[in-house]
């Protein structure tokens, strides 16, 4: 699994026995985290277990892919320790390749909202949930990783890098804990971030709708109402007024002096 005279990992250390193990238990681990996620989620926007599953394997499905693709990548496209090239990937992936995933994203509402095109609405699957849109989806969701794969192998060419593979773990002479820090400690800090913010971006769009929905409604609400008061407060003033104007006129009428100018004709001053 290693090399003896380097004390790093070899070509076949990340599919070794070992290696396996380790990922068995990030993707465990991961996988319990988007379950947390879950059950933080406000009760009056907590996603039914159906439509939890349908945002969140979309993520198991990248993520599974992206995994196999660096690990392919790092044993044999790349020349020298795999490990190191590896958490290289792994780091640009759940950094500038995370950018990447918002923006296409973003593009797919974007296009769905001009075009009607609700299968590519990201975290909408119909009512009720279809199985066909979260396939559409699902695959949308791996075609935008492995876009943002290629666009990360390509910057990865510049030669920058072989520095940066020099410096990268080369206080680590434990071919197993080098293997251990590549494999679970770093992925389980950095997934665990990086599912919960792309669970958010998968699912916002449903939660985002239903917030705004009842924040109309309410504000729709209050408005009636206010608009409701003060029709009657103004039904109220001219009740008022024309009250006031009959009490003046009987005032006056009270208040005035009477006195007849000829027989037939009484005069009020």
């Amino acid at each position: 699994m290693v090399k003896p005279e380097s004390n790093h990992c070899a070509k076949d250390a990340l599919t070794g026995v070992f290696g396996w193990f380790l990922q068995f238990i990030l993707a465990s681990l991961a996988f319990t985290c988007l379950i947390l996620k879950r059950f933080c989620e406000p009760k009056c926007n907590r996603r039914p277990w159906k439509i939890w599953f349908y945002d969140t394997s979309k993520q198991g499905l990248g993520a599974l892919a992206m995994h196999v693709t660096n690990i392919l990548l790092s044993g044999q496209f790349f020349q020298g320790d795999p490990c190191t090239w590896y958490i290289i990937n792994f780091l640009l992936d759940s950094s500038v390749g995370i950018f990447i995933i918002y923006i296409g994203i973003r593009y797919c509402h974007y296009l769905a909202e001009q075009n009607n095109w609700d299968a590519i609405n990201f975290g909408e699957y119909g009512k009720p949930p279809s199985a066909r849109i979260w396939l559409v989806q699902c695959g949308l969701y791996v075609f935008l990783m492995f876009t943002m794969k290629i666009i990360i192998t390509l910057l990865m060419q510049f030669s920058f890098w072989e520095n940066v593979r020099d410096l990268m773990l080369s206080p680590i002479t434990n071919e197993y804990l080098e293997l251990a820090l590549v494999m679970l400690i770093i992925p389980l800090f950095v997934n665990s971030l990086m599912f919960w913010v792309i669970d958010d971006f998968l699912m916002k769009r449903t939660v985002e709708a239903k917030r705004q929905k009842g924040l109309l409604q309410t504000v729709k609400v209050h408005y009636h109402k206010l608009t409701r008061h003060e029709d009657n407060a103004d039904d109220d003033d001219g009740i008022l007024s024309a009250d006031d104007e009959l009490l003046g006129i009987s005032s006056s009428l009270d208040n005035s002096p009477v006195h007849i100018d000829s027989p037939n004709v009484l005069v009020v001053n």
